[in-house]
Parts: structure tokens; C-alpha cells; sequence
């Protein structure tokens, strides 16, 4: 039996896990912590993985802790960039029986997208993502976002691929987007919206579009509890859920 504690337990995705996590045979809570909760509890209910959607300005030294407490951990929350994972990887240096899977997006349909995106990216004369999320969600770009133009541009880089053009020489208010390794990505914050991508592929005469809709965090507990099996073999640090799922 796999003993989970949840940090960020009381938020969406943190609540949703619980139920989930409960409602399997080989796994169980033995901790809910949230704001100003003790992590010490971690420890005393003899966590196995811990499952982090905390908010970006604590999760970082959450991980850490519990790196430090020689406790798998599974990072849901976003903005662990390539700079965040290297010092995870130090961290991990003076304990190597520790494992650290960060996941991006726990949807499947996310995880083919990027993919998808990455197969295409060098086909293509331009790119261009726009991530579309409810009001409440704190940070931009997210996650998912910054792993897709990571991706990209990593397959348009290998492939010798130009830059998408662009003539644009005035933007004085920011409106092409932002740009995460030369690819522009736009952030949409509009109730209605749970978690969208879009990713637009373009040459002459031709245009690819790529898009997943989660529409319930219910779409994500398979890739919640497919993580949190997966952790305890995975060593130092994976990235994206695509290892779980053999996708490459």
C-alpha cells in the first residue's frame, strides 16, 4: 500500500486527487496539507510519495524539503522550469534513492499534443500556442504551455529550422504574446475555461491545429494516480507524463 500525502490538498486539483487516490486498492492519503499546515505531519504519517499542487511561490521549497526527508515526490504544480529542475537534480546529488517526477499536465490528451506538436514543429514555416484557462489560475504561461514551446523548439532547433517570421515592429502593448524559446505564446484567463490548449501550425496555403479541452479535473486522476504508481521506479528526475504512458 502506497501511504500519499497531498500538499495543496485543499485546492482543485489537491481535492480532486484525494478522492481519487482514496477510491483505489493499493493507495491511501495519510496526509492533507495546505496553507499553514505543518509538513513535519509528512513525516509522522510515514508518507511513501508525496503529491504536490501547492501554489509556485512555496511548492519550490516544499519539493526541497522533502527531497531533504528522502520522500518520492510527484510535482503537479506549474512553473517548474529547466532552472527549477536543475536544482532539483542538485538537491538529488546527496540523495540518489530519492525520486522526482515532474508532470506538466497529468491529461492524456495533453501529453499526445505535445507530442504531436513536437513531430510537426519542423514541417512548418510558423508556430504559435495560445493556453486557455479559468480566472483563478495564478501563473502564466502554464505548465503545459512552456513544455510545448520547449518541445518545439528543441525539434525546430535539431531540424535546422528558421524562425517563424514575424514583420512585427511595434507592439507597445505586448499583444503578440510571449515568447518561450522563440516561440510566441499567448495566455487567455476566461471563466468557463478548465484547462485548453491550441497549438497553429502555418505554411503557405496550409494551416495544422492542434487542441486538447479538459473540462472536468476528473480527466486528469488517471494521470494523477498513473504518476504516483510510476515515482518509486523512475530514478533522480523524469519529466512529463509521456514516460508513464511509453511515448517516448
Amino acid at each position: 500500500m502506497t501511504q500519499v500525502a497531498v500538499l495543496g490538498a485543499r485546492g482543485r486539483m489537491g481535492e480532486a486527487s484525494v478522492r481519487a487516490i482514496e477510491a483505489t486498492s493499493d493507495m491511501s492519503v495519510v496526509a492533507e496539507i495546505d496553507v499553514d499546515d505543518n509538513l513535519r505531519e509528512i513525516v509522522e504519517k510515514k508518507a511513501n510519495v508525496v503529491l504536490v499542487f501547492s501554489p509556485p511561490g512555496v511548492a519550490h521549497e516544499q519539493v526541497q524539503w522533502c527531497i531533504e526527508q528522502g520522500i518520492h515526490v510527484v510535482v503537479g504544480t506549474s512553473g517548474f522550469d529547466e532552472d527549477a529542475v536543475q536544482q532539483i537534480r542538485a538537491a538529488l546529488i546527496e540523495r540518489d534513492e530519492v525520486n522526482v517526477f515532474v508532470v506538466p499536465n497529468f491529461s492524456v490528451g495533453a501529453v499526445l499534443l505535445t507530442q504531436f506538436a513536437a513531430k510537426a514543429a519542423p514541417l512548418f514555416e510558423s508556430v504559435e500556442i495560445i493556453e486557455m484557462h479559468h480566472p483563478d489560475k495564478v501563473d502564466a504561461p502554464s505548465g503545459t504551455a512552456q513544455h510545448t514551446a520547449e518541445l518545439i523548439a528543441r525539434a525546430r532547433a535539431k531540424a535546422g529550422s528558421a524562425p517563424s517570421p514575424d514583420a512585427t515592429s511595434r507592439d507597445p502593448h505586448g499583444t503578440r504574446g510571449g515568447r518561450i524559446e522563440e516561440v510566441n505564446v499567448h495566455a487567455v484567463r476566461v471563466r468557463g475555461f478548465m484547462s485548453s490548449q491550441e497549438v497553429l501550425f502555418g505554411s503557405e496555403g496550409e494551416i495544422l491545429r492542434l487542441r486538447y479541452d479538459s473540462v472536468t479535473r476528473e480527466s486528469l486522476m488517471p494521470g494523477v494516480l498513473a504518476a504516483l504508481r510510476a515515482v518509486p521506479g523512475l530514478p533522480g528526475v523524469t519529466i512529463g507524463l509521456e514516460t508513464v504512458l511509453s511515448l517516448g
